[in-house]
């Protein structure tokens, strides 16, 4: 799914984390990388936990969003916080909010969040909604989600 931030997204955002240091952090990655997802989550993971080698064809993006897929998917206190920013998407609070429930969820499960990368996949859920981000488990077939060897 090759779904990215517009930068008037990330304008709007900025002002909404204006006072949030991660999410400020995470939206200056998003926009160096012009709103792509992935590519400000790997230079995130890298920045904070230093070079991973996946194996070949894995997606260490779309390997953390199955793994979240299956703590978030089911977590009703996160179901909530989300639904209830989507009717207040002007609130900074609960913006900050999710992506702090986000960190604990995913902490609470051995999947320790840095706020910077939680602040992209929370973007990422709200961007293409929660029902898709359930449903949706592996990219498409011959898409491995990785990008294509360098020549």
């Amino acid at each position: 799914m090759d779904t990215q931030l517009t930068n008037n997204e990330i304008n709007v955002t900025r002002e909404l984390l204006a006072d949030y240091a991660p999410g400020k952090h995470a939206l200056d990655i998003l926009e160096k990388h012009n709103g792509n997802y992935d590519s400000s989550f790997h230079e995130l993971w890298v920045e904070k936990n230093g070079m991973l080698v996946m194996p070949e064809g894995k997606s260490l993006w779309q390997t953390t969003l199955k793994v979240l897929r299956q703590e978030l998917c089911g977590d009703d206190g996160f179901r909530g916080q989300l639904k209830e920013y989507t009717k207040n998407q002007g609130s900074a609070p609960l913006l900050t909010g999710l992506i702090v429930s986000l960190v604990g969820v995913a902490s609470a499960h051995g999947l320790p969040l840095d706020p910077a990368i939680a602040t992209v996949i929370v973007l990422y859920i709200l961007k293409i909604g929660l029902n898709i981000f359930c449903d949706y488990t592996e990219p498409p077939a011959g898409n491995s989600g990785t990008l294509p060897p360098a020549n």
